[in-house]
């Protein structure tokens, strides 16, 4: 195994995968939103650089090549779990979710059964917006959990007809409320969007890859 500067960003970001469950395991709400967020962030951002200095530095390595597919993985599959447990469990949260973790499991086994004839099989500039679209719509929805939680702490022990008022400006809004409120309900329409945008995208490719692979699964007459 040859160690490198893309390799360890790449091993970083496996390790920080497991480290967004965690973040809500020692942390109350919403100081763990913000810092699973934050680790999520960081460990996609390094995604594009690890693959993009292995490429100019001439430092594209079988361990690379193994690890990355895994990270990209290991970090969606993770942080869907943990927003879905956190979430009220929305069918228009769920669905989507279950697409995403269904291709990524069936696209692992079936690129463990093709062995070495899985490295043969072109990844599409399709795939790639894929993995793009999963992560930036974790990363969304992760933010309308610390919205909603910065919401609920700031109306605590406010009535509901106080909370009505404030938003709807016959009263004055001293705790921001209004910014709050708004981008909770935002950040959660616009994470879902792009959560089936992205799953939309994982059906397409997992379905592009099955196709490919079909001339290696026929059985020999």
């Amino acid at each position: 195994m040859k160690w490198n500067i893309p390799n360890i960003l790449t091993l970083l970001r496996l390790v920080a995968a497991p480290g967004v469950a965690v973040m809500f395991l020692y942390f109350s709400r919403p100081y763990a939103d913000a810092l699973a967020m934050f680790l999520f962030i960081a460990a996609a951002v390094t995604d594009w650089f690890d693959g993009y200095l292995a490429r100019a530095w001439g430092q594209e390595t079988k361990l690379g090549t193994m690890l990355d597919p895994i990270a990209d993985k290991a970090m969606v599959v993770i942080a869907l779990m943990v927003i879905v447990a956190v979430s009220s469990w929305s069918p228009w949260l769920v669905l989507p979710a279950t697409v995403i973790l269904f291709r990524e499991v069936f696209v692992s086994g079936l690129r463990e059964f093709l062995g070495d004839v899985s490295g043969t099989l072109k990844v599409t500039a399709l795939a790639k917006w894929k993995t793009t679209a999963q992560m930036v719509a974790i990363a969304v929805l992760f933010g309308q959990g610390l919205f909603e939680h910065y919401f609920g702490m700031s109306i605590f022990g406010m009535d509901n007809a106080l909370v009505g008022a404030i938003l709807s400006g016959e009263e004055e809004d001293v705790l921001g409320l209004t910014w709050k409120f708004h981008g909770m309900i935002w950040a959660g329409r616009i994470g879902l969007v792009l959560l089936w945008i992205a799953a939309a995208l994982t059906a397409i490719t997992g379905y592009d890859y099955l196709r490919k692979s079909m001339p290696h699964l026929v059985e020999p007459r």
